[in-house]
């Protein structure tokens, strides 16, 4: 019997992770298996681009979603984990790669038999009639956007496709509780040309119907059988419940909803994250809703649940290993499914949301993707944080010692034109009316501060007035003037508030996950520079925030603490004059023109090299591969499609574009004839596609190509939009170039059209400084600081891995003395092969020489030879 460890390890088994390395080695073979319209999707929002919207985690997100949906052809993980460790459909010749419980990778290391029975089991016990992915993106990350983004990529492949029943025709979107519900808007709201290709926003904008069901919602108002129906509901809109008691007759008649029943909301009980909803008993006797009912009667449903802990059940954090008991949602879920798949259609899949991948410290089944707290402050995605705990502290201390705290550090500031704020949360009502405003009025007229400031948002329309209501909803807003919130419950997932700074929580709730959520509310980034958010606590909540950060995160306090760029913040301006340059642009067009057709057209079949197509088989005698071998052509074996007089010409026709009876006029009267075409071609298809449509092409168009040439004037830097008229950056001390500082001001003249030159490298910083000390250089600008659009001098490049338009900001400008220009790249030695590499040398060449300039890729390791390098 396997020992509880192994049992464990094996439960815990990091699939997602074995799925990216997998996808990372594999990238190019399985973009083949892709439709040309997924990889123009995926394309349009891949983030080495800086114009593109989704950051990087989220787009991590939506490849191994589109690799799910396109090369795992939409089936459950189980299944795929099968094909995985046996190295079948698709994963042939995966590799030989473990990773440890940290994160480790290590070599030719590969699963036990046992551990793959265990996980195996493990994976298979949560299978469902559906196939169901986890994403676990920690709060911040942007999951309601993620969510849309691939809810938009579904309806534009169903309508591409729409008897494939892997993509769905309509989209069901569940949140636990309102205050997520509230968040989930955005997807209503959100601009879809951020992140769908300009030539599908209109048909989407055009087809997609929207059904929010909010508190006011009576019912669900859908077409049967209709698409492109998105519908946002909390859970308690379409539960299912038990009913204990049947209505009595009066009762049915009277009855305002008919069949309708009353939902208790999944959040009942608990205050948490977590959120385990009340265990249904007997599925014998649920009754089903009206909204229920109209969900049941469309086709190919996409489920995706937001924070979705809330789909698990209490004895799922337990023990991972069973799949017994089941939550109101996820029998909902399961339910529905099975409806739909007695009425000839499906849940297509359930994809779940959620900050997290752990429960109770325990891996969640079915996570296929997951970006966590510490990697996400580390890049900048959220605010980094500092956590200030006192013990033995009263709350009228604790409240004057986080306001003063806090003043210091934000009073007069602005960030993004809107005023930052601190959140005080308290345990209840009573506590907050009677201790924690009145301390909080009493310590911001000691300190001269407006008690206007103060904000009460307690879910009480007898102390919180619409008016509150209204400021609350617009604190995000650069005209809220209010920045001491003061709540009861409103740590929970959903509530969105950039500028909030703050988080101080000195009473212990009832709740030990409403701390983590609580302090986490303060993390969500804000302007270009990565800022800090400020979490006060009692010792008691630090206690509690270290045990919950361990269990949902497998952090620590200093863990989190010791989090985030590390650089100096450094304000960057302008110094005038701007610097403007002149570029040639350089105008190419290919014109494809219709040429005479002739009768009689040579293709010369029989000049054709068709060896390449043969299979030659070269048999061995013995170990001597020295000797000549026996061969034979065995090209006999190649399964070959044939072709007949009618397949062959539409096929032609179908590539050309042209009609077939004038493709069969042509084939007629070419100079071998029909027959001995189709002999060819059934010999070798591969001649009809390298050869002879090829050749045809030639002989029914000519491609003539016009070019024009234009000066154009670039600045190499705008002039910034933020109201002190500064760009932000972090960068480490000792490669920041101050034009003020002693080693730099006599070079002022020479360079600097910034005052802050903040360097990537340090080859890059000894390249700079060998060029301020040459004598040939006139002016020397380092280009390659400001790459997000501040600056209009980029070179544009074909990616040649996805074969789209990027750009990409060059090092250098350096001006010589004798009015000569050289655009610098400096590169690592270990990257100046790469092929993307390759491809911005090749276009920027064209570009600087088109433009009268030289364009030079120096190594790191030459760089401090300056222009000599070159």
């Amino acid at each position: 019997m396997a020992s509880k460890a192994t049992q464990s390890t094996a439960a815990e088994f990091p699939f997602y992770q074995y799925l990216r390395l997998f996808y990372d080695a594999n990238e190019a073979a399985i973009r083949r298996h892709y439709s040309r319209l997924s990889l123009k999707f995926l394309d349009h929002n891949d983030p080495d681009d800086a114009r593109t919207f989704l950051r990087r985690p989220q787009y991590e997100a939506l490849e191994i979603y589109i690799f799910l949906k396109e090369f795992g052809n939409n089936r459950h993980l189980w299944e795929l984990f099968d094909d995985w460790y046996h190295e079948k459909n698709g994963f042939e010749g995966r590799g030989r790669t473990s990773i440890g419980t940290k994160g480790q990778m290590g070599l030719f290391e590969e699963l036990t038999a046992d551990s793959y029975k265990d996980a195996f089991k493990t994976l298979r016990s949560f299978g469902q009639l559906y196939p169901n992915y986890i994403y676990a993106l920690t709060m911040g990350l942007g999951k309601t956007v993620l969510m849309a983004t691939s809810i938009f990529y579904e309806f534009l492949l169903a309508n591409k496709y729409p008897q494939d029943p892997r993509f769905c025709h309509n989209a069901l979107v569940f949140a636990p509780d309102k205050t997520v519900l509230q968040s989930l808007k955005e997807i209503q709201t959100f601009d879809k040309s951020k992140v769908v290709p300009p030539e599908y926003v209109n048909w989407l904008n055009t087809h997609l119907q929207f059904h929010f069901l909010d508190d006011t919602g009576l019912s669900l108002n859908v077409i049967d059988r209709s698409k492109y129906n998105i519908i946002i509901s909390n859970t308690q809109k379409v539960i299912l419940k038990k009913q204990h008691k049947d209505k009595t007759a009066g009762e049915q008649l009277f009855a305002a909803e008919g069949e309708a029943y009353k939902a208790k909301s999944t959040t009942d009980g608990y205050g948490d994250l977590y959120n385990f909803g009340a265990e249904v008993e007997d599925e014998a006797d649920l009754l089903q809703n009206q909204r229920f009912a109209k969900l049941t009667r469309l086709e190919q449903l996409g489920i995706y649940v937001d924070e979705a802990h809330h789909a698990f059940g209490t004895k799922l954090a337990a023990d991972m290993g069973l799949n017994v008991t089941k939550t109101s949602l996820r029998l909902t879920i399961n339910e529905l499914a099975a409806r739909l798949k007695e009425a000839g259609t499906r849940v297509v899949a359930c994809f779940n949301y959620t900050g997290t991948p752990y429960i109770g410290n325990r891996l969640l089944p079915e996570v296929v993707y997951t970006y966590g707290l510490k990697d996400a402050i580390d890049n900048r995605y959220l605010k980094k944080v500092t956590i200030d705990a006192y013990e033995n502290i009263k709350e009228k201390e604790f409240i004057r010692t986080v306001v003063k705290d806090f003043w210091k550090k934000h009073k007069g500031k602005k960030y993004e034109g809107m005023r930052p704020k601190i959140a005080f949360f308290a345990s209840t009502i009573e506590e907050l009316t009677q201790k924690v405003r009145p301390a909080l009025e009493e310590v911001l007229s000691d300190l001269n501060i407006p008690t206007s400031k103060i904000l009460v948002n307690v879910g009480d329309e007898k102390i919180t007035t619409n008016d509150d209501l209204r400021e609350f909803i617009y604190l995000d807003t650069a005209d809220s003037k209010k920045q001491f919130i003061l709540l009861v419950g409103k740590g929970k997932e959903g509530w969105n508030c950039r500028s909030l700074f703050g988080v101080a929580l000195h009473r212990k709730p009832d709740s030990r996950i409403f701390v983590l959520q609580a302090t986490m509310r303060c993390l969500r980034s804000i302007t270009g520079e990565q800022q800090t958010g400020s979490v006060y606590l009692s010792k008691d909540n630090l206690d509690i925030l270290n045990d919950e950060l361990e269990k949902n995160f497998r952090l620590s306090v200093q863990a989190i603490q010791d989090s985030g760029e590390k650089g100096k913040p450094v304000e960057v301006r302008v110094v005038p004059p701007p610097v403007k340059i002149t570029l040639k642009r350089i105008s190419k067009l290919q014109k494809l023109e219709e040429k005479p057709i002739r009768n009689g057209i040579d293709l010369e079949l029989e000049k054709v090299d068709t060896d390449r197509y043969r299979i030659i088989h070269q048999a061995y005698s013995g170990l001597d591969l020295t000797k000549t071998p026996y061969k034979e052509d065995v090209s006999y074996i190649r399964e070959q499609r044939e072709f007949s007089e009618i397949t062959v010409v539409a096929e032609i026709a179908r590539y050309l574009n042209k009609p077939p009876l004038f493709i069969r006029d042509v084939l007629q009267s070419t100079v071998d004839g029909v027959e001995t075409i189709l002999k060819a071609v059934n010999k070798f298809n591969e001649l009809l596609y390298d050869h002879i449509i090829p050749r045809l092409f030639s002989e029914f168009y000519s491609l003539k190509e016009y070019k024009s040439e234009e000066d154009y004037t670039v600045e190499l830097v705008k002039a910034p939009d933020a109201e002190d008229g500064c760009y932000r950056v972090t960068a480490k001390e000792d490669l920041i170039a101050d034009v003020k500082a002693a080693d730099y001001r006599e070079f002022k003249a020479k360079s600097f059209h910034l005052d802050h030159y903040c360097f990537d490298s340090t080859p890059e910083k000894d390249f700079f400084w060998k060029c301020l000390h040459d004598g040939s250089v006139d002016k020397v600008w380092f280009t390659g600081m400001l790459t997000h659009g501040q600056s209009e001098f980029s070179i544009a490049y074909i990616d040649p891995i996805s074969n789209t338009l990027r750009h990409y900001y060059p090092d250098f400008l350096v001006r010589k003395k004798d009015g000569t220009h050289l655009i610098v790249e400096i590169k690592g030695d270990n990257k100046v092969d790469d092929a993307v590499v390759k491809a911005k040398q090749d276009f920027a060449t064209q570009l600087a020489t088109g433009s009268g300039f030289t364009y030079r890729m120096i190594k790191g390791s030459e760089a401090k030879q300056g222009l000599a390098a070159a």
